[in-house]
Protein backbone atom coordinates (compact mmCIF):
# COMPACT_ATOMS: atom_id res chain seq x y z
CA UNK A 1 0.00 0.00 0.00
CA UNK A 2 1.42 3.34 -0.96
CA UNK A 3 2.17 5.65 1.98
CA UNK A 4 0.41 8.94 1.90
CA UNK A 5 2.80 11.89 1.54
CA UNK A 6 2.66 14.36 4.39
CA UNK A 7 1.58 17.85 3.29
CA UNK A 8 4.43 20.34 3.01
CA UNK A 9 2.60 22.89 5.19
CA UNK A 10 2.61 20.44 8.10
CA UNK A 11 6.41 20.17 7.90
CA UNK A 12 6.77 23.95 8.08
CA UNK A 13 4.42 24.14 11.05
CA UNK A 14 6.41 21.54 12.99
CA UNK A 15 9.65 23.52 12.51
CA UNK A 16 8.26 26.90 13.55
CA UNK A 17 9.49 26.33 17.10
CA UNK A 18 13.04 26.76 15.80
CA UNK A 19 12.30 30.40 14.95
CA UNK A 20 11.01 31.14 18.45
CA UNK A 21 13.95 29.31 19.98
CA UNK A 22 16.44 31.30 17.90
CA UNK A 23 14.74 34.57 18.92
CA UNK A 24 14.91 33.54 22.56
CA UNK A 25 18.64 32.72 22.35
CA UNK A 26 19.32 36.07 20.63
CA UNK A 27 17.46 38.01 23.32
CA UNK A 28 19.22 36.08 26.04
CA UNK A 29 22.61 36.87 24.51
CA UNK A 30 21.70 40.56 24.24
CA UNK A 31 20.59 40.55 27.88
CA UNK A 32 23.95 39.19 29.09
CA UNK A 33 25.85 41.70 26.95
CA UNK A 34 23.90 44.56 28.52
CA UNK A 35 24.41 43.18 32.03
CA UNK A 36 28.16 42.86 31.43
CA UNK A 37 28.49 46.42 30.14
CA UNK A 38 26.55 47.76 33.13
CA UNK A 39 28.75 45.83 35.56
CA UNK A 40 32.00 47.23 34.07
CA UNK A 41 33.03 50.20 36.27
CA UNK A 42 35.32 52.95 35.08
CA UNK A 43 37.81 53.31 37.95
CA UNK A 44 38.46 56.97 37.19
CA UNK A 45 34.80 57.94 37.10
CA UNK A 46 34.13 55.96 40.28
CA UNK A 47 36.90 57.61 42.30
CA UNK A 48 36.08 61.14 41.13
CA UNK A 49 32.35 60.60 41.72
CA UNK A 50 33.01 59.09 45.14
CA UNK A 51 35.15 62.05 46.19
CA UNK A 52 32.55 64.50 44.90
CA UNK A 53 29.68 62.83 46.77
CA UNK A 54 31.75 62.66 49.95
CA UNK A 55 32.44 66.37 49.73
CA UNK A 56 28.79 67.17 49.13
CA UNK A 57 27.40 65.11 52.01
CA UNK A 58 30.10 66.19 54.47
CA UNK A 59 29.84 69.87 53.62
CA UNK A 60 28.50 72.18 56.34
CA UNK A 61 24.84 73.07 56.05
CA UNK A 62 24.19 76.42 54.45
CA UNK A 63 21.06 78.51 54.62
CA UNK A 64 20.08 82.05 53.82
CA UNK A 65 18.67 84.10 56.68
CA UNK A 66 16.41 87.05 55.90
CA UNK A 67 17.75 90.47 56.83
CA UNK A 68 15.52 92.29 59.30
CA UNK A 69 15.10 95.99 58.61
CA UNK A 70 14.69 98.16 61.71
CA UNK A 71 16.41 99.60 64.74
CA UNK A 72 16.33 96.49 66.92
CA UNK A 73 17.76 93.12 65.90
CA UNK A 74 15.24 90.28 66.01
CA UNK A 75 15.71 86.72 67.21
CA UNK A 76 19.29 87.31 68.31
CA UNK A 77 20.45 88.52 64.89
CA UNK A 78 23.43 90.84 64.68
CA UNK A 79 22.87 94.54 64.36
CA UNK A 80 24.57 96.52 61.58
CA UNK A 81 27.00 97.96 64.15
CA UNK A 82 28.33 94.53 65.17
CA UNK A 83 31.79 93.75 63.82
CA UNK A 84 31.92 91.50 60.77
CA UNK A 85 34.21 88.52 61.20
CA UNK A 86 35.84 87.62 57.87
CA UNK A 87 35.92 83.96 56.90
CA UNK A 88 39.10 82.06 57.61
CA UNK A 89 41.48 82.05 54.67
CA UNK A 90 43.42 78.85 54.12
CA UNK A 91 46.93 79.41 52.88
CA UNK A 92 49.35 76.99 51.35
CA UNK A 93 51.96 75.56 53.71
CA UNK A 94 55.26 77.34 53.56
CA UNK A 95 58.73 77.21 55.02
CA UNK A 96 59.89 80.82 55.30
CA UNK A 97 63.15 79.81 56.99
CA UNK A 98 64.41 78.03 53.87
CA UNK A 99 66.80 80.10 51.78
CA UNK A 100 66.69 80.36 48.00
CA UNK A 101 69.65 78.02 47.79
CA UNK A 102 67.86 75.57 50.06
CA UNK A 103 64.77 75.71 47.86
CA UNK A 104 66.87 75.15 44.74
CA UNK A 105 68.47 72.11 46.38
CA UNK A 106 65.04 70.80 47.39
CA UNK A 107 63.82 71.22 43.80
CA UNK A 108 66.77 69.21 42.50
CA UNK A 109 66.03 66.51 45.07
CA UNK A 110 62.45 66.32 43.79
CA UNK A 111 63.77 66.03 40.23
CA UNK A 112 65.94 63.11 41.29
CA UNK A 113 62.96 61.42 42.96
CA UNK A 114 60.73 61.83 39.91
CA UNK A 115 63.51 60.60 37.63
CA UNK A 116 63.75 57.50 39.79
CA UNK A 117 59.98 56.92 39.83
CA UNK A 118 59.65 57.27 36.04
CA UNK A 119 63.03 55.89 35.04
CA UNK A 120 61.63 53.32 32.60
CA UNK A 121 59.15 55.69 30.93
CA UNK A 122 61.81 58.39 30.64
CA UNK A 123 64.28 55.97 29.05
CA UNK A 124 61.57 54.96 26.55
CA UNK A 125 60.93 58.61 25.66
CA UNK A 126 57.30 58.45 26.85
CA UNK A 127 57.78 60.89 29.73
CA UNK A 128 60.16 63.87 29.76
CA UNK A 129 61.57 65.64 32.80
CA UNK A 130 63.31 69.01 32.59
CA UNK A 131 64.39 71.45 35.27
CA UNK A 132 66.05 74.79 35.86
CA UNK A 133 66.70 76.88 38.95
CA UNK A 134 63.05 77.95 39.26
CA UNK A 135 60.91 75.19 37.74
CA UNK A 136 60.65 71.44 37.41
CA UNK A 137 58.67 70.33 34.34
CA UNK A 138 57.17 66.83 34.08
CA UNK A 139 55.62 66.16 30.66
CA UNK A 140 53.07 63.32 30.46
CA UNK A 141 51.32 62.17 27.25
CA UNK A 142 47.54 62.24 27.57
CA UNK A 143 47.33 58.50 26.85
CA UNK A 144 48.98 57.75 30.22
CA UNK A 145 46.04 59.30 32.04
CA UNK A 146 42.99 59.57 29.79
CA UNK A 147 41.15 57.86 26.99
CA UNK A 148 40.73 59.67 23.67
CA UNK A 149 38.42 62.68 23.93
CA UNK A 150 37.73 62.05 27.64
CA UNK A 151 38.66 63.78 30.90
CA UNK A 152 37.88 60.86 33.23
CA UNK A 153 41.17 59.24 34.25
CA UNK A 154 41.46 55.58 33.36
CA UNK A 155 42.70 52.92 35.77
CA UNK A 156 46.43 53.19 34.98
CA UNK A 157 46.35 56.95 35.45
CA UNK A 158 45.87 56.68 39.19
CA UNK A 159 49.15 54.82 39.62
CA UNK A 160 50.96 57.63 37.78
CA UNK A 161 49.40 60.32 39.97
CA UNK A 162 50.10 58.35 43.15
CA UNK A 163 53.81 58.34 42.28
CA UNK A 164 53.81 62.09 41.67
CA UNK A 165 51.85 62.80 44.85
CA UNK A 166 54.34 60.74 46.86
CA UNK A 167 57.08 63.13 45.75
CA UNK A 168 55.00 66.27 46.33
CA UNK A 169 53.76 65.38 49.82
CA UNK A 170 55.33 67.01 52.90
CA UNK A 171 56.58 69.91 50.83
CA UNK A 172 55.28 73.39 50.10
CA UNK A 173 56.19 73.84 46.42
CA UNK A 174 53.47 75.30 44.22
CA UNK A 175 52.28 73.04 41.39
CA UNK A 176 50.72 74.24 38.14
CA UNK A 177 49.01 71.60 35.99
CA UNK A 178 48.61 72.47 32.30
CA UNK A 179 46.45 70.66 29.76
CA UNK A 180 47.10 70.65 25.99
CA UNK A 181 45.42 69.07 22.96
CA UNK A 182 46.11 68.74 19.24
CA UNK A 183 44.25 70.85 16.68
CA UNK A 184 41.58 68.30 15.81
CA UNK A 185 38.25 69.88 16.71
CA UNK A 186 35.99 68.36 19.34
CA UNK A 187 32.36 69.35 19.81
CA UNK A 188 30.39 67.32 22.31
CA UNK A 189 27.89 68.16 25.03
CA UNK A 190 30.66 67.92 27.62
CA UNK A 191 33.43 69.63 25.62
CA UNK A 192 32.30 72.24 23.07
CA UNK A 193 35.94 72.84 22.13
CA UNK A 194 39.50 71.83 22.98
CA UNK A 195 39.59 74.60 25.58
CA UNK A 196 37.12 72.72 27.75
CA UNK A 197 38.78 69.35 27.20
CA UNK A 198 42.28 70.55 28.10
CA UNK A 199 41.01 72.46 31.14
CA UNK A 200 38.94 69.49 32.35
CA UNK A 201 41.96 67.21 32.09
CA UNK A 202 44.16 69.62 34.04
CA UNK A 203 41.44 69.97 36.68
CA UNK A 204 41.11 66.17 36.91
CA UNK A 205 44.84 65.82 37.62
CA UNK A 206 44.63 68.56 40.26
CA UNK A 207 41.70 66.77 41.88
CA UNK A 208 43.54 63.44 41.84
CA UNK A 209 46.61 65.02 43.47
CA UNK A 210 44.38 66.52 46.14
CA UNK A 211 42.77 63.12 46.73
CA UNK A 212 46.26 61.70 47.25
CA UNK A 213 47.09 64.20 49.99
CA UNK A 214 48.62 67.19 48.16
CA UNK A 215 47.29 70.42 49.67
CA UNK A 216 44.82 72.05 47.22
CA UNK A 217 46.18 75.50 48.13
CA UNK A 218 49.37 74.55 46.30
CA UNK A 219 47.60 73.56 43.07
CA UNK A 220 46.33 75.33 39.97
CA UNK A 221 44.80 73.98 36.74
CA UNK A 222 45.14 75.68 33.34
CA UNK A 223 43.93 74.60 29.89
CA UNK A 224 45.57 75.86 26.69
CA UNK A 225 43.62 73.82 24.13
CA UNK A 226 45.54 73.43 20.87
CA UNK A 227 47.14 76.87 21.03
CA UNK A 228 50.56 76.02 22.54
CA UNK A 229 51.85 73.15 20.35
CA UNK A 230 55.33 71.70 20.72
CA UNK A 231 55.17 69.94 17.34
CA UNK A 232 53.41 70.24 13.98
CA UNK A 233 49.80 69.10 13.85
CA UNK A 234 49.93 67.83 10.26
CA UNK A 235 51.44 64.47 11.29
CA UNK A 236 50.21 61.80 13.67
CA UNK A 237 53.46 61.90 15.64
CA UNK A 238 53.20 65.68 16.01
CA UNK A 239 49.60 65.49 17.20
CA UNK A 240 50.56 62.78 19.68
CA UNK A 241 53.26 65.01 21.16
CA UNK A 242 50.85 67.94 21.44
CA UNK A 243 48.29 65.93 23.43
CA UNK A 244 49.86 66.17 26.86
CA UNK A 245 49.54 67.16 30.51
CA UNK A 246 52.43 69.11 32.01
CA UNK A 247 53.14 69.52 35.72
CA UNK A 248 55.21 72.59 36.55
CA UNK A 249 56.60 72.38 40.09
CA UNK A 250 57.82 75.74 41.35
CA UNK A 251 60.77 76.41 43.57
CA UNK A 252 58.55 78.81 45.49
CA UNK A 253 55.54 78.16 47.71
CA UNK A 254 53.04 80.78 46.54
CA UNK A 255 50.99 79.41 43.64
CA UNK A 256 49.83 82.83 42.45
CA UNK A 257 53.31 84.24 42.70
CA UNK A 258 54.68 81.27 40.79
CA UNK A 259 52.22 81.84 37.95
CA UNK A 260 53.29 85.43 37.33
Amino acid sequence: MRRRRQPEDDLHNKERWLISYADFITLLFAFFVVMYSVSSVNEGKYKVLSETLTGVFNAPQRSFQPIEVGDQPLNGESSPSDPVIPPEVTEAPSNPEMSEQGRADALRAMADQLALEFDELISQGVVTLESNERWLELNLPDSLLFSSGAAEPHYDGFEIIEKIAGVLQDRDNAVKVEGFTDNRPIRTSAFPSNWELSTARAAAVVRMLSMEGVEPERLAAIGYGQHQPVARNDTEEGRRRNRRVVLLISRDASIRGAMR
